[in-house]
């Protein structure tokens, strides 16, 4: 079945789709190829329609786009169906049942710090410093400032493209690992809960308020996707530290350059390519491994690049015994190895 005929079957029910859409704008970096087919979800019944004409089509790739804040597209693009999470106005709201908060997985997580601080709840407040989605930042375990998804998130909502059968999935089926979990590129996030405390909002508001001024202090703006190296095991210095000290600030190929002034931050520049970034990351990583003798690996997912390449960049623990266990069994729990 041609990726053509898929499109055919998505606008047959109403929904928003485009054929070989430019991804770069749908990204921080602001880089990246086309997507073959793009289909916008902007609700539940969205993302069902899309998983009913998906599932009849499991050959099919898929990626599930938020913002875009923790991914780099090769200049090729993706040759598969793209979904890109969109929140509507009656979607964008938190609601609170006893000291659980929970929104939808389409909810920018700025939107969902400040949403559950101003319904007097706290511990949330670290998510204002998180540029992407809820969904996102479930899929990816999302963390700063001392906490994480891990640490906040009791269940989540998921849609299975390729089954389409819902469930709730508690926290310990989630398998959350420090920026992963067993969620899959065919899997939607539609909601989640997330454990929270009272607090009076002017206090939710002061801790929001240092967060933003702390990252706006310590970290680069314009087009970067954050962090991009996972930081190594207790007793080593932290990635950026190890990237300043073999001598890579300012580090340039092309348009991309080492941040000067978080290191471990890579940005993109006008006319910037994703080959370039993949370039720096690369040497970024040899020459830390030959100064430190310490492999850094990437919290930045890379799609459509070459397994070898994505491979250099995927931490070990990722493909670990009881992980590979953990994502089984959350295929089985959806139904998708059906």
């Amino acid at each position: 079945m041609s990726t053509h005929a898929i499109v055919a079957e998505l606008t047959a029910v109403g929904l928003d789709v485009q054929v070989d859409k430019p991804l770069a704008t749908l990204t921080t970096y602001g880089v990246g190829g086309n997507g073959a087919c793009v289909v916008k979800v902007s609700s539940t019944d969205h993302a069902v329609a899309v998983s009913e004409v998906l599932r009849h089509h499991r050959e099919v790739e898929t990626l599930v786009m938020g913002r875009g804040s923790n991914l780099l597209i090769a200049d090729q693009g993706f040759d598969g169906v793209v979904i890109v999470m969109s929140p509507s106005s009656t979607e964008n709201a938190v609601t609170v049942d006893g000291d659980l908060v929970e929104a939808g997985g389409a909810m920018l997580m700025p939107v969902l710090a400040r949403r559950s601080v101003g319904a007097a709840r706290g511990g949330l407040e670290w998510c204002v410093g998180i540029p992407g989605t809820v969904g996102g930042a479930v899929r990816m375990n999302a963390g700063g400032h001392g906490a994480d998804m891990a640490s906040s998130v009791v269940d989540a909502t998921v849609l299975s493209l390729r089954s389409g059968i819902i469930a709730r999935v508690p926290s310990e089926q989630l398998d959350f690992y420090f920026r992963g979990s067993a969620l899959s590129n065919n899997h939607v996030v539609l909601s989640v809960r997330m454990k929270t405390a009272a607090q009076e909002a002017a206090i939710g508001t002061t801790e929001i308020n240092a967060v933003v001024s702390w990252r706006r202090e310590h970290q680069p703006g314009g087009r970067n996707a954050g962090s991009v190296f996972v930081n190594p095991g207790e007793g080593d210095e932290s990635s950026g530290a190890l990237i300043d000290s073999a001598g890579l600030r300012g580090f340039t190929i092309g348009a991309v350059t080492v941040s000067e002034k978080h290191a471990n931050f890579i940005q993109a520049g006008e006319g910037s390519t994703a080959a370039d970034i993949a370039a720096v990351m690369s040497h970024v990583q040899s020459t830390v491994e030959k100064v430190h003798g310490i492999r850094l690996y990437s919290e930045v997912c890379l799609v459509g690049f070459s397994a070898d390449l994505m491979t250099r960049f995927s931490h070990p623990s990722h493909s670990s015994e009881s992980h590979v266990a953990a994502r089984n069994e959350l295929h089985r729990i959806l139904g998708d190895l059906a």
